[in-house]
């Protein structure tokens, strides 16, 4: 894989291009105790939040699979919690540092570029409308929890992302930040993983033998990496 360009990019969002992993934690922290007598912990967090469906998480917390209208139900109100936060926190709203000049440089070189997220269809809504996003992506290419896919770490949502691109998954790289995002990733054949600091340490990421590179921001993108098309005037 040594000096391989790769064709296109997929990318996580919750943690990867927006860093608001604090958020979701805080609105599941506060929504678990409704589901349990205990709010999730840390640990929990990581094992099994990150990454996952609605329904996987209600799952976890009620110990038994939950019917549709429970996980509606709580995906509706924890997800409107969440989007109230955000509202609110304007200052932190807005994308990881050095995503908009890296989002420019894959626009005007013509990469193929994509969304891979297990949040649910309202949310990703409220993410293109609120970044802006449909200056960057074409909207329905953005793969997400529509409640048929499964959630990371299997494979599908990478695999889906990849054929959006009409590229192999051994031809794309992928950006995560969840441990369950990385393993989806290597689970999909990808061929360069790359891990973002945004709440996880570099020495957690350096113990993942699926992970090709570490990054603190986008601006440490190595965009060498990227196989260049003809740019767009």
């Amino acid at each position: 894989m040594k000096n391989k360009k790769f064709k296109g990019i997929i990318f996580d969002f919750n943690g990867t291009l927006f860093w608001d992993s604090k958020m979701h934690l805080e609105a599941w922290r506060e929504y678990s105790k409704k589901l349990r007598k205990n709010a999730f912990t840390d640990e929990e967090m990581r094992n099994y939040m990150f990454g996952r469906t609605n329904e996987d998480i209600v799952r976890y917390l009620i110990g038994r699979q939950p019917e549709k209208e429970l996980v509606e139900k709580c995906q509706n109100e924890k997800e409107a919690v969440y989007r109230e936060m955000c509202r609110k926190d304007k200052e932190n709203f807005v994308l990881a540092k050095g995503v908009e000049n890296f989002l420019d440089y894959l626009k005007e070189n013509n990469i193929p570029r994509t969304i891979a997220t297990m949040s649910e269809g309202n949310n990703v809504k409220f993410f293109i409308e609120g970044f802006k996003l449909d200056k960057w992506f074409d909207v329905d290419k953005i793969v997400y929890d529509n409640g048929k896919i499964k959630g990371k770490p299997a494979p599908d949502i990478y695999l889906i992302a990849a054929k959006n691109l009409n590229l192999k998954p051994e031809d794309c790289i992928v950006v995560e930040d969840a441990v369950s995002g990385i393993e989806s990733a290597r689970a999909a054949g990808i061929g360069h993983i790359v891990a973002i600091e945004s709440m996880e340490t570099r020495e957690l990421y350096e113990t993942i033998p699926a992970v090709s590179e570490i990054i603190a921001d986008f601006d440490e993108f190595d965009r060498a990496i990227l196989e260049s098309k003809e740019k767009v005037l």
